[in-house]
C-alpha cells in the first residue's frame, strides 16, 4: 500500500497542474490520552486538491470521513477549511500506535504526507493484592517480608506500602508482563519486623500511575502475638507467724492470654482467684490472687509466680523471698551490784543482751520509764544483739530503775531490770536577798538554800578574798534520797561591794567537792572617782587632748560638768570641745591656752562629787634675744642671753654655736630657768661676729636666734712694709695714692699731717676717700700731679674712735727696686716637692714678682724658679728628689731691679721625705746615685765632647749679644720715658702708687700658687743677662733677644669703693719666662754636668685666694719689667729722698 501511495505521489509531481501546491497547515502530533478517552490528532491543508486520509501502522483507513468499518473513528472539522481532524472515541489498548495524515497528488499538486504522531493509551492498575500467607498470625520480634502486587497497567504503577498509615522505607521494586501486550505488572517488597503494638493494626498497599487522580489501594489487618511486657509480684512477703500473706500476680497485655502458676518453695499454692481485662494493642492483662498461713519453718523459703503464653510457649517468672517474723527468747542485764555506793560524775557501763528472735531484737533502755537517748549503738554477734549504756551518774541516778526492752518486728517485748546507788553534791543553790534595793550603808540579809545531796553537806560563805561565816538550820529531807541545807549572811554595804559577788558554797567533806552560787550585789552610791584618777595630764600642742575622767556610780546614769578658769565648757561655743561616752573630756587641736585647771563636777540619783584636773600643754621652744647686738669692749666679759618661751624647761635645753669662719673659743653656757647665757670672758676681736643661740626641749622643731656681738676696740692701723711707703715719679705728671687703713669700732675717723702740718683738703691737689666696710676703715689721699719737690715727705695718718686713737708715718718716694721679701719659711715638704711661704716687701711703686733659688750638695749651680702669678707668695717646688737636702732662698724683682734675699740673705734648708713604695719612679733616681749602673764609659766620653761644643757655640752667642746690649744702652732711659708717656696718654692720671698695688702681707693669705720654673746654666745672678733657654715638654729650643728688651707697662689699677660701684681693674699680661744662664758667672761646670741636672717640665699648682679685705681688694699689680741698672734711671726714678 506504502508502494502505490508513492508512486501516485511521484506521478502527480511528474505531471504538475496548474493550480498551486497543496501544504500542511497542521501536522498531527503525538498525544497521550487515558483510556475509555476521546482522542483528536489534528491535520489541516492548505489548498487540498487531493483526497485525504489517515493511516494506522501504515493501514489507509479510507478516505471517507465517517470511516466505516472503524465505528469509534471519524474525521471532524470543516472541509472547506481544509480540516481533517481524526477523532477517536473510547480510546483502547488496540488504539496504541503511530498514525499520519496523507494527501493524494492531484492534477494540480503532488501528494504530501505528514509527520508519523504517536497515539500513547495510558491505563491505570487495577486492585493491588498482598501475595503473602495472612493466616498464621506473626509473633512480636520477628522479620517478615510483605510483598505487594498491582496488576495491568500502563505505564508501570508506583507502589507505597504503609504501616498503621505510616509509609514503610527501604521497598524493593520490579516488574513482570501483564495480562495483555503493553501492560506491566508492579511488585514492591519490604521486610518488616512485628512488633506488639502491632496487633490488630492495618497494612495498606497503594498503587499509583499518572491516568489516576488518587492511587488504588488494598489493607489487611495484622495478628500479632506477643508476651506480656512485665510480670509483677505484689503484696507483703513480710508476716508474723501464724498471720495469712494475701499477694497478687499481675502480667500486663499479651496474646494470647498468659496462664498464672503460684510456687513455694517446690509446692504448688492453690488457693488463688483470676481475674482477665483487656490490654494494650489488642491482648489481655492478667491479675491472680493468692492467700496464704505462715509459719516460722516456711522463713526464707522461694514464693514463685509463673505467667505461660500458649500461643509464644512463653514462660516468666518472678520471685521473692519470704520472711516470717517471731519474738526473742531471751534479756539481761550485766551492771555493777545495788549496794555498792558510786559518786556522782563517774561514768558507769552497763550492758544489755538479747538472744533468739527473727529478726534479731532491738534492744531500748529506760530510765525510770523514760527512753535514754545516750546509748551506744546495738551490735550483733552471732546467738542475739548488746547495747551498752554509758552513764555518767548524776543525783538523779541515785537509786533510778534502769530497764532494757528486747523488741522486734514480732512486736512482743522483753525486758531486764536494775538500780545503782550514787553520793551526790546538793543538786541546786539558791541564794536570794531580803531587800529588793541596796544602798551604800545599808545591812544586807542573804539566805542561801542548798538542795539535795547524799550524804549532806556544810553551808559557807565568800565575798572576795574573805570567807564569811552564815547562821545554818536544821537540814531537810529533799529528792533523790538527798539531805537538803539552808544558811543565812548579814552584810553592811559600802560601793565598795558594788558588783562584786557574794558566794554559797555547799560542800561535801564525803566526796570532797562542793557546789556554788552566787548573789552580784547591786549597790546604789553617788559618783566616786578612781584612785587611778589622773590630776595632771600632759599633750603637745596642736595634738589632740583627751582628759580622761575615771568616775563610777550606780547608777551609772551620771551627768558631768567641765569647768575651766571657773567658766562652764560649752561644745557650741567652741568646736574643739567633745565629750566621750565615759565624760572624758577631748579637745582637738589643743593649744598653750588650753592648760591650766580644769574641774569636773558629777552627779546622779543619789549625789554628786567633784575633783579637779590639771592640762599640760607642751609645745616647742621659740627663742629671741634679750639684747641684740650686743656691745663689749675688747678684753671685757660679754654676756649673750636669749630667752626661750616653752613647755617644759629643761635644763640644758639651751645650745650656743659660732657662726663664723674661723674657730674661736667659746664662753661659758648656763641656764637660768628659760633664759640661756653664753659668757665669754676676756674678748678679743675674733669673737666679734654672730652666734646662734639653739633651744630645744625635745618637742620638734628647736629653735634657734642669732646675736651679734660687736667687740669694741681703739682704731689698729696697717703697718705693714707695703704701708709705710708710697712711691711715684715727681715729674708733675703723676698722681699718687696715699692709702691708710685702720679696724676698730665704734666709727673711726681719720686726720693727715705732711711733714707735721695738718693738711689742707682744700688745696685742688689732695682730696681725701673714706672707705667703710664693717669694722674696716679707709681713708685714701690722692695727690694730683706729684712734685718731687712739693711732695716727697712723710704723711702721718691718724685714726681715733672714743677708745683711742693710732698713728702711722707713710712716706712718699719716687719709684725703686723692691724691699727684700721676710718670713721665709717651709709649708709642707713631700717626697719630690716642697711648698713655700714668705711675706713681700714694699714693691719699689712698681709691679714685683719673685723668684726661687735652690740646690743640693751634688749640684754645680743654683737652679731658678720664676713665681707665676708673679704676685703668689705661696709655691711649690716639684720635680725633687727623695731624701735629699736642698738650700732655699726668695728674692723680689721689679722693671727697676731686684731686691737682696729674704731675711738677710737667709737660707732655708729642707730635707724631702723617702718616695712611698706604690709611687717609686726610676726617673726620679738622682743620676749621680746610680754608680755602676750609669752609662758606659764611651757614651760618657761622647756626650762630654758634643755637649762641650754646644756650651762653647753658646758663649760666643752671648758675648756678641752683651756687646749689642751695651750699644743699645744709651737709648735705654729714653725708650722706657717714651713707654711711660705712652701709658699716660692712655690711661691719664696714672701712676705707680703701693696704694693700689699693696697686699696684706701680713696674713699670709694664700693665693694661686703655680709658676713658670727657670733654671739658671751658669751661677750668679746679672740682672743683665738677655741669654735664656726655654724648655718645654715636646721640644727644646734657645733665643736670643735682638734688641733691648722692654715689657709694656699698664697703668696702675685703681678701684674706688662708694656704696654700691665697684670699678675692678682689667687683667694684665705676664712675660713667659724661660730657664736661663748668666755668663757673666765666675765658674761653670762642665756641659756633661749641667744638662745631666736639667729639670722636667712642672706642674702649676694652684690654690685659690682667701676674700681680700678693704683696700687690698683694688691693689693689682703692673706688668713686669726687666731688670735695669741704677744709673741707667733718671734722677726722680732712682728713690732718693729729695
Amino acid at each position: 500500500m506504502r508502494l502505490l501511495l508513492l508512486f501516485f505521489f511521484c506521478f502527480c509531481l511528474m505531471f504538475p497542474g496548474t493550480r498551486a501546491q497543496q501544504a500542511f497547515r497542521t501536522e498531527p502530533k503525538n498525544l497521550t490520552v487515558r483510556m475509555g478517552a476521546t482522542a483528536v490528532l489534528r491535520c489541516e491543508v492548505l489548498r487540498a486538491s487531493g483526497t485525504v486520509q489517515w493511516a494506522k501502522d501504515g493501514f489507509l483507513l479510507g478516505p471517507e470521513r465517517s470511516l466505516p468499518g472503524f465505528p469509534r473513528y471519524s474525521m471532524i472539522g470543516n472541509p472547506e477549511r481544509g480540516q481533517y481532524h481524526l477523532q477517536i472515541e473510547d480510546a483502547q489498548l488496540e488504539d496504541d500506535t503511530q498514525y499520519e495524515c496523507q494527501v493524494t497528488s492531484s492534477e494540480s499538486s503532488s501528494g504530501i504526507i505528514s509527520r508519523l504522531a504517536w497515539l500513547d493509551v495510558r491505563i491505570p492498575p487495577s486492585k493491588p493484592y498482598f501475595d503473602m500467607d495472612m493466616s498464621t498470625p506473626w509473633e512480636a520480634g520477628k522479620k517478615y517480608t510483605v510483598t505487594c502486587v498491582a496488576p495491568d497497567a500502563k505505564p508501570l504503577a508506583e507502589i507505597t506500602l504503609y504501616k498503621d498509615g505510616v509509609e514503610l522505607t527501604g521497598a524493593e521494586s520490579f516488574s513482570t508482563s501483564g495480562s495483555k501486550d503493553k501492560l506491566l505488572n508492579a511488585h514492591a517488597e519490604v521486610t518488616v519486623t512485628a512488633l506488639s503494638s502491632d496487633n490488630g493494626r492495618e497494612l495498606a498497599c497503594h498503587a499509583m500511575n499518572p491516568t489516576l487522580l488518587k492511587p488504588v489501594e488494598t489493607t489487611m489487618a495484622m495478628n500479632v502475638y506477643f508476651e506480656p511486657a512485665e510480670l509483677t509480684l505484689s503484696g507483703s512477703l513480710t508476716a508474723i507467724e501464724g498471720q495469712e500473706l494475701n499477694l497478687s500476680c499481675y502480667t500486663t497485655s499479651s496474646n494470647p492470654p498468659v496462664d498464672i502458676r503460684w510456687w513455694l518453695g517446690y509446692k504448688e499454692l492453690n488457693n488463688t482467684s483470676v481475674a482477665m481485662e483487656e490490654g494494650d494493642n489488642g491482648g489481655m492483662t492478667i491479675m491472680s490472687n493468692m492467700t496464704h498461713r505462715v509459719s516460722r519453718e516456711e522463713h526464707g523459703m522461694k514464693l514463685t509466680c509463673e505467667a505461660f503464653n500458649k500461643g509464644t510457649h512463653f514462660s516468666k517468672t518472678q520471685s521473692e523471698e519470704l520472711s516470717v517474723y517471731y519474738p526473742p527468747q531471751k534479756v539481761w542485764i550485766n551492771a555493777p551490784p545495788e549496794d555498792v555506793p558510786l559518786r556522782s560524775g563517774s561514768t558507769v557501763h552497763m550492758v544489755c543482751f538479747a538472744t533468739g528472735g527473727n529478726p534479731k531484737a532491738t534492744l531500748a533502755w529506760f530510765k525510770d520509764g523514760t527512753a535514754v537517748t545516750g546509748a551506744l549503738q546495738q551490735t550483733s554477734f552471732d546467738m542475739g544483739v548488746a547495747r551498752e549504756l554509758v552513764v555518767v551518774l548524776t543525783a538523779s541516778d541515785n537509786m533510778a530503775s534502769y530497764r532494757c526492752d528486747a523488741t522486734n518486728k514480732a512486736k512482743k517485748t522483753i525486758s531486764a531490770y536494775t538500780k545503782l546507788r550514787v553520793y551526790f553534791t546538793p543538786v541546786s543553790m539558791k541564794i536570794a536577798a531580803q531587800q529588793e534595793v541596796l544602798r551604800q550603808g545599808e545591812a544586807l540579809i542573804l539566805e542561801c538554800q542548798a538542795g539535795s545531796s547524799s550524804p549532806m553537806a556544810n553551808i559557807s560563805w565568800i565575798l572576795g578574798p574573805l570567807r564569811l561565816q552564815g547562821v545554818e538550820e536544821e537540814p531537810r529531807d529533799a529528792e533523790f534520797g538527798g539531805i537538803s541545807v539552808h544558811s543565812s549572811l548579814s552584810l553592811n554595804l559600802t560601793s565598795q561591794h558594788h558588783n562584786q559577788k557574794v558566794i554559797c558554797q555547799a560542800y561535801s567533806h564525803v566526796l570532797a567537792e562542793g557546789t556554788n552560787t552566787y548573789y552580784k550585789l547591786n549597790v546604789l552610791y553617788p559618783p566616786e572617782f578612781s584612785p587611778d584618777q589622773p590630776t595632771e595630764v600632759q599633750v603637745l600642742e596642736d595634738d589632740m587632748a583627751v582628759i580622761p575622767l575615771l568616775v563610777s556610780a550606780n547608777p551609772e546614769e551620771v551627768s558631768c560638768i567641765w569647768l575651766h578658769r571657773r567658766e562652764k565648757l560649752v561644745k557650741e561655743e567652741d568646736y574643739r570641745y567633745h565629750w566621750l561616752d565615759d565624760h572624758s573630756l577631748e579637745i582637738r587641736n589643743v593649744s598653750r591656752n588650753d592648760a591650766g585647771g580644769y574641774a569636773v563636777k558629777c552627779e546622779n540619783d543619789e549625789g554628786a562629787n567633784e575633783i579637779s584636773i590639771t592640762l599640760d600643754v607642751q609645745y616647742a621652744p621659740s627663742v629671741k634675744a634679750e639684747k641684740e647686738p650686743v656691745f663689749v669692749n675688747l678684753g671685757e666679759t660679754a654676756d649673750l642671753i636669749c630667752v626661750a618661751d616653752a613647755n617644759p624647761i629643761i635644763a640644758g635645753m639651751f645650745s650656743w654655736k659660732w657662726l663664723g669662719e674661723e674657730e674661736v673659743e667659746m664662753g661659758e653656757e648656763t641656764q637660768e630657768d628659760e633664759s640661756g647665757l653664753l659668757t665669754i670672758y676676756n674678748v678679743t676681736r675674733a669673737h666679734a661676729g654672730s652666734y646662734e643661740c639653739l633651744a630645744n626641749n625635745g618637742i620638734e622643731p628647736p629653735a634657734s636666734a642669732h646675736i651679734r656681738l660687736v667687740v669694741q676696740f681703739k682704731p689698729e692701723l696697717r703697718k705693714g712694709p707695703q704701708w709705710r711707703k708710697v712711691a711715684s715719679r715727681g715729674d708733675g705728671t703723676s698722681t699718687a695714692e696715699i692709702v691708710c687703713q685702720a679696724e676698730g669700732v665704734p666709727r673711726v675717723d681719720f686726720s693727715w699731717e705732711k711733714s707735721g702740718v695738718l693738711m689742707d683738703f682744700e688745696n685742688p691737689r689732695y682730696e681725701e676717700m673714706i672707705m667703710r666696710e664693717g669694722s674696716f676703715h679707709t681713708s685714701t689721699v690722692r695727690v694730683v700731679n706729684v712734685s718731687a719737690v712739693l711732695d716727697y715727705a712723710v704723711f702721718s695718718c691718724t685714726a681715733r674712735n672714743s677708745l683711742g686713737e693710732d698713728k702711722l708715718d707713710i712716706q712718699l718716694i719716687s719709684t725703686n727696686h723692691p724691699d727684700p721679701p721676710s718670713s721665709f719659711r717651709q709649708v709642707s715638704v713631700g717626697h719630690d716637692s716642697v711648698t713655700l711661704e714668705w711675706i713681700p716687701g714694699f714693691n719699689g711703686g712698681l709691679q714685683q714678682r719673685f723668684r726661687i733659688r735652690y740646690c743640693w750638695d751634688q749640684s754645680v749651680s743654683f737652679l731658678y724658679v720664676d713665681v707665676f702669678p708673679p704676685s703668689e707668695t705661696t709655691f711649690t717646688v716639684t720635680g725633687l728628689q727623695p731624701v735629699t737636702t736642698y738650700n732655699f732662698s726668695v728674692n723680689a724683682l721689679n722693671a727697676i731691679g731686684e731686691s737682696e734675699y729674704a731675711d738677710n740673705n737667709a737660707v732655708l734648708t729642707i730635707t724631702t721625705k723617702e718616695r712611698p713604695d706604690s709611687d717609686e719612679d726610676p726617673s726620679d733616681i738622682d743620676p749621680a746615685s746610680q754608680g755602676g749602673s750609669g752609662l758606659p764609659v764611651y757614651l760618657t766620653v761622647v756626650l762630654t765632647a758634643v755637649l762641650g761644643g754646644l756650651l762653647v757655640f753658646n758663649l760666643i752667642g752671648c758675648f756678641f749679644g752683651l756687646r749689642w746690649k751695651k750699644r743699645q744702652g744709651q737709648t735705654a732711659a729714653g725708650s722706657r720715658d717714651s713707654v711711660l708717656d705712652g701709658k699716660k696718654k692712655e690711661d691719664e692720671g696714672s701712676s705707680q702708687s703701693t696704694a693700689g698695688n699693696s697686699n696684706k702681707y701680713e696674713s699670709r693669705e694664700m693665693i694661686n700658687a703655680a709658676a713658670q720654673r727657670t733654671l739658671l746654666v751658669d751661677s750668679g745672678s746679672e740682672a743683665d743677662s738677655n741669654v735664656y733657654e726655654s724648655y718645654a715638654e715636646e721640644c727644646s729650643h734657645y733665643y736670643y733677644p735682638t734688641g733691648v728688651y722692654t715689657p709694656h707697662l699698664s697703668p696702675p689699677p685703681e678701684e674706688t669703693r662708694g656704696l654700691d660701684v665697684i670699678r675692678r681693674p682689667v687683667d694684665h699680661l705676664y712675660e713667659d719666662v724661660g730657664m736661663y744662664q748668666d755668663t757673666a758667672a765666675p765658674s761653670r761646670p762642665a756641659p756633661s754636668v749641667v744638662f745631666e741636672h736639667k729639670l722636667s717640665q712642672q706642674r702649676n699648682e694652684w690654690r685659690l685666694p682667701t676674700r681680700p679685705r678693704g683696700a687690698e681688694r683694688t691693689r693689682q699689680f703692673m706688668a713686669v719689667h726687666q731688670p735695669q741698672r741704677d744709673s741707667d734711671l733718671p734722677f726722680e726714678l732712682r728713690g732718693e729722698l729729695v
